[in-house]
């Protein structure tokens, strides 16, 4: 091949090349484009193999030529693909465009749940009385659990069918089935005075049903100094009572019986719907019961070394989807958990 034949060519290819990078449409075309054009196997390509085969005092012009057509090339394709790009960001500058002079989409703001609600408000009951908050772990030693308040090895509870036991421990450890633990675990490391509350979940072997479920939230109180009484039980419960459901109703205690406390009792609170008179709410009696209290058992003293002797204490527990469902008019404890908007629409959850 002689130069005037690869000056021919190397015309051919540029004008080829050309025409190929202006049919490109967008990004992708215009790379396909470029491999055609530019590749190892492009004309181009093949045209410079030409270069060997013409009189070497012409092959530096023709060397100049194909750099020429080559540069004049990738400066098509640069300047197409600038193109592309600026259409692109253009587009999406106008697809992202947002006019700040409208009013913002309708945002829905969250709440608090109704459980933690009536937690906080329950805490912050007794932490006005003087009462502090303590936690404990929820993966608790049975010894805690059980033995420490009381509950003999025979006992119902500590049956496999009513406590989630952890694998391996051969009943060692269990889901704590009570904040009861917390109040030993209090006792164990401080002297008296003590004025607790313990909230926190529990867990137990409880089939799902309107009332009931197998893991819970629990809230226990505990009062350990010189000269209690079950007067000062009766008259700290109906100030929580009071403030909780309303002043102007009455509360009363019922003999019952719990291992950790004796005497031991639960607690009613006048029905709020029917003040008394008897409701569906109330199942016709005219009282909720809403926990369980009673004076510390001198057991339990002796398990953390105490002096029955000289210190009494009472202690109550209650279950707060309990109290919540109580106040709140709710039939089912299960809506609690069910995620659904609307019941913490309806109790001003969400706006």
């Amino acid at each position: 091949m002689d130069a005037q034949e690869l000056s021919e060519r190397f015309a051919e290819v540029r004008a080829e090349g050309l025409e190929k990078i202006r049919a490109a449409t967008d990004l992708g075309s215009l790379e396909e484009a470029r491999v055609r054009v530019m590749g190892r196997k492009a004309p181009l390509a093949r045209a410079r193999q030409g270069l060997r085969e013409v009189a070497s005092d012409e092959r530096a012009a023709m060397g100049q030529l194909a750099n020429s057509v080559q540069a004049e090339l990738e400066g098509a394709i640069e300047e197409k693909g600038r193109s592309f790009e600026a259409a692109e960001r253009e587009a999406r500058w106008e697809r992202e465009r947002i006019d700040v002079t409208l009013p913002p989409p309708e945002q829905r703001e969250g709440y608090m749940h109704l459980l933690t609600q009536t937690l906080w408000e329950i805490v912050d009951i007794f932490i006005g009385l003087g009462y502090k908050v303590e936690e404990g772990p929820e993966v608790e030693h049975s010894k805690l659990n059980f033995d420490a308040l009381n509950t003999p090895y025979e006992h119902p509870s500590r049956s496999p069918q009513d406590t989630f036991f952890v694998k391996g421990t051969k009943e060692e450890v269990c889901l704590r089935t009570q904040t009861s633990p917390v109040q030993i675990r209090v006792m164990e490391a401080q002297q008296p005075p003590i004025y607790g509350v313990f909230p926190g979940r529990v867990y137990r072997r409880d089939a799902l049903d309107a009332t009931h479920t197998a893991q819970f939230f629990q809230m226990e109180g505990l009062a350990v100094d010189e000269g209690i009484t079950l007067g000062d039980l009766k008259g700290t419960l109906e100030v929580f009572a009071h403030h909780l459901f309303g002043s102007d109703l009455e509360v009363r205690l019922r003999p019952h019986f719990f291992p950790f406390t004796e005497p031991s009792a639960e607690m009613d609170v006048q029905c709020f719907v029917c003040r008394g008179s008897g409701c569906r709410t109330c199942k016709g009696e005219g009282w909720i019961e809403i926990l369980g209290c009673g004076m510390v058992h001198p057991k339990l003293y002796e398990w953390v070394g105490y002096d029955a002797e000289r210190y009494t204490g009472f202690a109550f527990g209650m279950g707060i989807e309990r109290i919540t469902a109580l106040a709140h008019g709710i039939a089912d404890i299960r809506l609690l958990y069910d995620n659904d908007l609307r019941v913490a629409s309806q109790f001003g959850g969400l706006r």
